[in-house]
């Protein structure tokens, strides 16, 4: 983590692990961003209108960090996606949002670091693989109680 600040795109593992007041917490509207296809899958909880506010729309530039990490997973590959078992459709969005976000405030001196949160072991390591920054769901709550003492 820097001095700038830090971003983090959120998992769907994260979000239901996560408590309805964490999700509500200022450190988590202030700094967690959740891809639209994460969303979709979080559209059963109870606080859903509220987590549409933090919502990374798939833009024409994630789709285009979309394809980059899809060229990295070969067909026979089910653990990142497997979309004849219905899972993992939004882990390759994780991965190219925190890329798009990254790209995207490279370009100032200040940049804040940009992490994925995930407990997914797949999520992982396709970020690693590109270079990103990762934390356990744990460490992000922990991150979300500390904010809120003082």
């Amino acid at each position: 983590m820097n001095d700038f600040g830090s971003e983090y795109v959120i998992d769907n593992n994260t979000l239901g692990q996560l408590s309805k007041s964490q999700r509500a917490s200022i450190f988590f509207r202030e700094n967690a961003h959740i891809p639209s296809e994460v969303l979709h899958e979080a559209r059963g909880f109870s606080d859903i209108d509220e987590l549409q506010r933090n919502e990374y729309r798939t833009t024409p530039a994630v789709l285009s960090q979309l394809v980059r990490v899809m060229a990295t997973v070969k067909a026979t590959d089910t653990g990142l996606v497997d979309l004849y078992a219905n899972r993992g459709n939004a882990d390759p969005l994780v991965v190219a949002c925190a890329l798009d976000g990254q790209d995207r405030d490279s370009q100032y001196l200040d940049a804040p670091d940009w992490f994925i949160v995930t407990g997914d072991k797949a999520v992982r390591a396709k970020a690693e693989e590109f270079e990103l920054k990762v934390i356990s769901n744990a460490d992000f709550a922990a991150l979300i109680e500390a904010s809120s003492v003082g």
